[in-house]
């Protein structure tokens, strides 16, 4: 399973557009004269760094600012209002930061009311949903109590509220209403609505570039990569050095290229302590495939969505499916990757503990995905299905839908040794042998099951010796009984004695139980038969010699009667 890479914070900031941008200021008051003739530049203030959106040096500018103070009694009042208004400025850029704590805590010290909706919205940021919903209860009803209160009824699984706010929300023309209305449909996993209410507020607004940035979500959403760097770019060529839109371009690059790739885009505003931060250092996680992911994800389960679900992928990559299935237990899906993701835990957890009732959720969580009608024809709906029916061991429909998505995972090793499990279970053994010599990654070659399925296909393929050097190659314990079980009883079936006989004299060496000696005498008797009868199949290459060896081994008296049997008619044998 792959990692989730994440992509922008749930409240959508909409970054407006300004004609007295601090370059056509510059401009005006004199860019195009000559060099002798320009004005000193006037001093920076504190809108010249919110409008360039550099809260790093707006709050730099704050906190100078807040060094200097007027003296006596008169000013003292005075001076304490400017404070209030510096800190609240302050509380501003760090949320502006990413530092929602940090915000929150400065909010919190100023003890305004009139601030309330101000920590609210640093509540949400930081997963602190009920807090925040009962702070509102008695701030006045603004837009943005309303838009806030839309997100909160979403969050708490409050549908009467969400759908009261919806309408309202429907009913209202204004930008920032919609905007939200739409960041809505796109954690509802409805990008193509959330699309069409982007275009239309930027056809009105072209001077909006941001919402370009959230059109390129959607489309990255879709898996249109190509599409949503495109509409990107339209953004990244006025602001170069915006965290989300690098972070999005980084993760474009991820899904068409690789890992290294993505890392190359955000490699140098990853430490830098910018809005966005935590999403970096949970991407960076991500493009380097799970390193580090103990370090990071588990401070970020409340700030980015993804961060649980990625970290829940990490431990069952490595093994620690009880760990997985813990993060995942309380998370109600609302998306296909979490039905999925919650699927996939489940299995894995079923398989684990031998217990149905996992199995069953996992066949119901995936099947759920796979047949859902806005899922049903992508990629990771098929596969679904696909895993839902293997779990329902109907391997038949299995090969359905994984042959319908066979050329998207040509060289995917795990997808080929699904494909195989499948194919071999329905009979196709040959094009399950060539699947599974084709995979390279050792962690899947080393496994029980492929050393079985792998040993069963040559069989079947007429390659017996192939399946015996498969099990000498194996460390001798419990599973290596299996797989020589696996070998002698199949052999036997395609009446590929010779190797049958030498599995099960195996077999009686390591249990001489009465089954796996009358499994010796029989597939004894049948390389007889073989011998006798020409066949090209189930001969020993040593001749009749080989099949008296193997029967001195043994510690049974019916092997002695066989040997002389051979012997008075060894003449038929040669």
């Amino acid at each position: 399973m792959r990692y989730l890479s994440s992509l922008s914070y749930i409240l959508q900031i909409l970054s407006r557009g300004k004609t007295d941008s601090a370059s056509s200021r510059h401009v005006a008051s004199g860019g195009g004269m000559p060099q002798q003739q320009r004005k000193t530049p006037a001093p920076a203030t504190l809108e010249d760094f919110i409008i360039r959106r550099d809260y790093t040096g707006a709050r730099a500018f704050l906190e100078y600012a807040n060094d200097e103070h007027e003296e006596g009694e008169e000013a003292a009042m005075k001076n304490e209002q400017q404070q209030q208004q510096i800190d609240q400025w302050i509380a501003y850029c760090n949320f502006h930061l990413g530092d929602y704590q940090q915000a929150l805590n400065q909010y919190q010290a100023l003890k305004d009311p009139q601030l309330s909706l101000n920590v609210a919205v640093c509540m949400f940021y930081l997963g602190l949903y009920e807090e925040a919903q009962q702070l509102m209860e008695g701030t006045a009803n603004t837009p943005l109590k309303q838009r806030l209160l839309f997100h909160l009824a979403h969050k708490l699984g409050d549908d009467q509220q969400w759908a009261e706010l919806l309408d309202v929300l429907l009913s209202t023309p204004s930008v920032e209403q919609q905007l939200s209305l739409a960041s809505m449909h796109y954690m509802r996993d409805h990008y193509q609505e959330a699309i069409d209410v982007y275009k239309r507020v930027l056809v009105d607004n072209k001077n909006y570039l941001a919402i370009n940035v959230y059109l390129a979500l959607c489309f990255y959403k879709l898996d249109y990569y190509d599409m949503s760097q495109e509409v990107l770019d339209v953004y990244l060529s006025q602001h170069s050095d915006s965290t989300i839109a690098i972070n999005l371009k980084a993760c474009n690059r991820f899904r068409l290229f690789s890992g290294r790739v993505a890392e190359q885009e955000i490699k140098n505003i990853a430490d830098n302590g910018t809005f966005g931060a935590d999403l970096i250092r949970h991407n960076l996680v991500v493009f380097r495939n799970g390193e580090g992911a103990l370090r990071v994800l588990p401070g970020l389960l409340n700030i980015v969505p993804e961060a649980r679900l990625n970290l829940a992928i990490y431990y069952l990559k490595q093994g620690e499916v009880q760990e997985a299935h813990a993060l995942m237990k309380q998370l109600q899906p609302t998306s296909p990757h979490e039905y999925i993701l919650k699927g996939v835990v489940h299995a894995a957890l079923g398989q684990q503990l031998g217990s149905k009732e996992h199995i069953k959720t996992a066949q119901q969580n995936l099947h759920l995905v796979g047949s859902s009608a806005t899922e049903c024809d992508t990629i990771p709906g098929r596969q679904s299905m696909a895993s839902a029916f293997f779990l329902y061991e109907q391997f038949e429909e299995v090969l359905v839908y994984m042959n319908s998505i066979r050329s998207y995972f040509v060289n995917d090793d795990v997808f080929n040794y699904n494909f195989a499990q499948a194919k071999c279970a329905t009979g196709y053994y040959k094009e399950a042998e060539e699947l599974l010599i084709q995979i390279s990654d050792m962690d899947i070659k080393n496994q029980h099951t492929y050393c079985m399925i792998l040993s069963k296909c040559h069989i079947h393929c007429a390659q017996p010796e192939l399946a015996w050097n498969v099990f000498i190659t194996r460390d001798t314990n419990a599973e290596a009984f299996l797989l020589l079980q696996l070998i002698a009883n199949e052999c036997y079936r395609c009446e590929e004695f010779w190797v049958a006989a030498k599995a099960f004299d195996m077999l009686e060496k390591l249990d001489p139980s009465p089954e796996n000696w009358e499994g010796k005498r029989g597939a004894c008797a049948g390389v007889l038969y073989a011998m006798a009868t020409k066949s090209l199949r189930g001969r020993p290459p040593g001749g009749i010699s080989e099949v008296i060896g193997l029967l001195r081994e043994s510690s049974n008296s019916q092997a002695d009667s066989m040997i002389k049997t051979i012997r008075k008619h060894i003449g038929s044998f040669k």
